[in-house]
């Protein structure tokens, strides 16, 4: 028996990929301290003058490490959008 391999492939649109690389730049984000004490991970959104709230974290450092895991997603997702990466060939 053989199986049929599918591959799907969906475009990302150009407003999404421009959004992904707004958020891929680090100069994009910064952190606020809340009254309960916790920072607050913010970036600022592209097409209006506010703040997107994203995470919230116990100390300055956690929420430094998480804009450095957002930006390093949404790199690749920026990445992977131009389609497939050719590892090797023959």
């Amino acid at each position: 028996m053989t199986r049929a391999v599918t591959t799907r492939t969906t475009q990302t649109d150009d407003a999404t990929i421009t959004l992904w690389k707004h958020i891929a730049d680090k100069a994009n984000w910064r952190i606020t301290q809340l009254p309960n004490g916790y920072y607050q991970t913010e970036y600022k959104h592209p097409d209006k003058e506010s703040w997107v709230d994203v995470t919230r974290r116990e100390t300055v450092e956690g929420a430094e490490q998480a804009i450095d895991s957002s930006v390093a997603h949404y790199t690749k997702k920026v990445e992977f959008s131009n389609g497939p990466k050719v590892i090797k060939t023959f």
